[in-house]
């Protein structure tokens, strides 16, 4: 397989890597997963991305930004605080930011007043947007299409919809980025049939880290805990699906990634 791959969406952050965090890299790196953009969800570990990151010039940077689970944390100040941590220099995208009416752990009403607020940030920044949604379809694209035209990139972030999904999103002209959730073939049954239709320009590929462990992956970790050096196992099942070689997936996506958040070696 190609020697690069780029994990655009891994959560660093996350706990679960405190203990073992180096060996987690040394592993990524061994697997040709050579760069990764960390995960910010709320803005303390939005900072603590951008301070990880910081420490891991050429290999990794981040993102910033209040998913909707925290969006009742977002209030004065706090636009102020998110554009300060976004002139960090290893910060690369307003995210993840969104809305989730699947969990609704914070009320629906200030999950969209903070969306609307970050893609207003992400404008002004000219920065792209890392984005979720999870069963709030029509919600999500009607605000995004409200700001897309001010907007320099968005990326679909963990991506598990269908075709008629895919098409809505790129009609918003959005990148995609596919997750091991297309390696369950009952639950990835719609993403499935989706990935061969993704165009090669608009296609990443992330782990999600420590979350979204690849069904079929075998060995089977015995913490269940998904890591970055994976990634190259679901290059497999996207080349797989879309009739491609690993290697032409991993180029394609390892250039879109660059491309998309602007990624340089220091």
């Amino acid at each position: 397989m190609s020697d690069e791959f780029i994990d655009i969406g891994s959560n660093l952050t996350h706990s679960s890597f405190a203990v073992d965090f180096g060996a987690v890299m040394e592993r990524a790196a061994r697997a040709g997963v050579t760069r990764q953009i960390v995960t910010g969800a709320d803005l303390p570990s939005s900072r603590a991305a951008a301070a990880l990151a910081s420490s891991y010039e050429g290999a990794l940077w981040c993102t910033a930004g209040v998913h909707p689970h925290h969006a009742t944390e977002w209030g004065p100040g706090k636009r102020q605080e998110l554009e300060d941590i976004l002139s960090l220099p290893r910060v690369v995208a307003v995210g993840e930011c969104g809305l989730d009416y699947f969990r609704d752990f914070s009320p629906r009403a200030a999950q969209r007043a903070a969306f609307i607020a970050q893609l207003e940030i992400a404008a002004a920044a000219r920065k792209p947007v890392f984005l979720h949604q999870r069963d709030a379809h029509e919600d999500f694209t009607a605000i995004l299409a409200e700001f897309r035209l001010g907007l320099v990139g968005g990326v679909a972030h963990c991506f598990t919809g269908g075709p008629g999904e895919l098409e809505a999103y790129l009609a918003l002209d959005l990148s995609i980025g596919v997750t091991g959730w297309v390696c369950d073939d009952r639950r990835g049954a719609n993403l499935r049939n989706a990935v061969p239709r993704i165009p090669a320009e608009r296609l990443m590929i992330e782990t999600d880290a420590p979350y979204l462990l690849p069904r079929d992956i075998e060995p089977r970790p015995k913490a269940r805990r998904n890591e970055p050096a994976f990634l190259p196992h679901i290059a497999q099942a996207v080349a797989a699906l879309r009739r491609e070689s690993p290697d032409a997936v991993a180029a394609a996506t390892t250039r879109n990634a660059v491309r998309f958040f602007g990624l340089k070696d220091s």
